[in-house]
């Protein structure tokens, strides 16, 4: 096994070695890998710390040694707080656009380290010293309304239901698995709508019992999810009722708790 950093804005991950496959996830700037065997220039990778797997071609990322890897590991990276920001790579002036989520590691002064470059960045950044907070959850999910629906995607210009919830919890400082599935497996489950806060996660499932949605609950039996594109909707103890079409679009399972 070997390591990797990403070292562009936003990287698709597919589902095989090829650029026509589909994209399961996206690797922000500044997030690690782990690499494993090759596929001509492509590379079955998992992400970290989330261990999702997916193909990302070799010249979307840059090599790091196993010691240096296991030293970002430990280090809480401060995170960029703009929708999209620029950095400046220091020894050749070269422009980098990365987006809200990013990893900035060893940031200090303006500056960052990735991978074997320093970058200058003028940008607002998380430094996540704080405990996560639901009203911060609730700022940093706004952020992202009218973000459009991507299937795998991480950013603000295309971002999937349990990929929005992930970010929204990354940026404070809480780690979720990749799919809703995964997500609804922690937390403490909430036995009815009505003590859910803001800031908790709801579930919904398909006609097999299937969990295949998530969205972040808000005040006043509303919630913010990615439909179509991220949105606030209605919520009751059937499902999300899209305001929109004035039907209910999604069948609720189950509401957790997470912070």
């Amino acid at each position: 096994m070997k390591y990797g950093i990403c070292n562009l804005s936003v990287v698709p991950g597919r589902a095989e070695a090829s650029d026509k496959s589909e994209i399961v996830t996206q690797v922000l700037f500044g997030e690690l890998l782990k690499v494993y065997e090759s596929k001509q220039s492509w590379f079955r990778c998992k992400t970290v710390p989330d261990n999702y797997e997916c193909y990302i071609d070799s010249k979307q990322f840059d090599w790091i040694e196993e010691e240096e890897f296991n030293q970002l590991k430990k280090i809480q990276p401060a995170l960029s707080a703009d929708l999209v920001q620029v950095s400046q790579r220091s020894s050749d002036d070269q422009i980098i656009p990365i987006v809200m989520g990013s990893n900035l590691y060893n940031y200090q002064d303006n500056k960052f380290i990735n991978g074997n470059a320093e970058y200058n960045f003028e940008g607002n950044v998380y430094p996540l010293e704080s405990k996560p907070s639901k009203s911060r959850l609730k700022e940093n999910a706004f952020m992202y309304l009218n973000a459009p629906y991507l299937w795998g995607g991480r950013s603000p210009f295309g971002i999937d239901c349990s990929g929005f919830v992930q970010l929204v919890y990354k940026l404070n400082g809480v780690q979720l698995p990749r799919d809703a599935s995964e997500q609804a497996k922690i937390g403490q489950t909430l036995s009815f709508i009505e003590e859910a806060e803001e800031g908790d996660l709801a579930f919904f499932d398909n006609d097999e019992g299937n969990i295949i949605h998530v969205g972040l609950m808000l005040e006043n039996n509303r919630i913010i999810h990615a439909s179509g594109k991220v949105r606030i909707d209605r919520i009751d103890h059937q499902g999300i009722y899209n305001v929109d079409t004035k039907r209910y679009s999604h069948r609720l399972r189950l509401i957790k708790s997470i912070v």
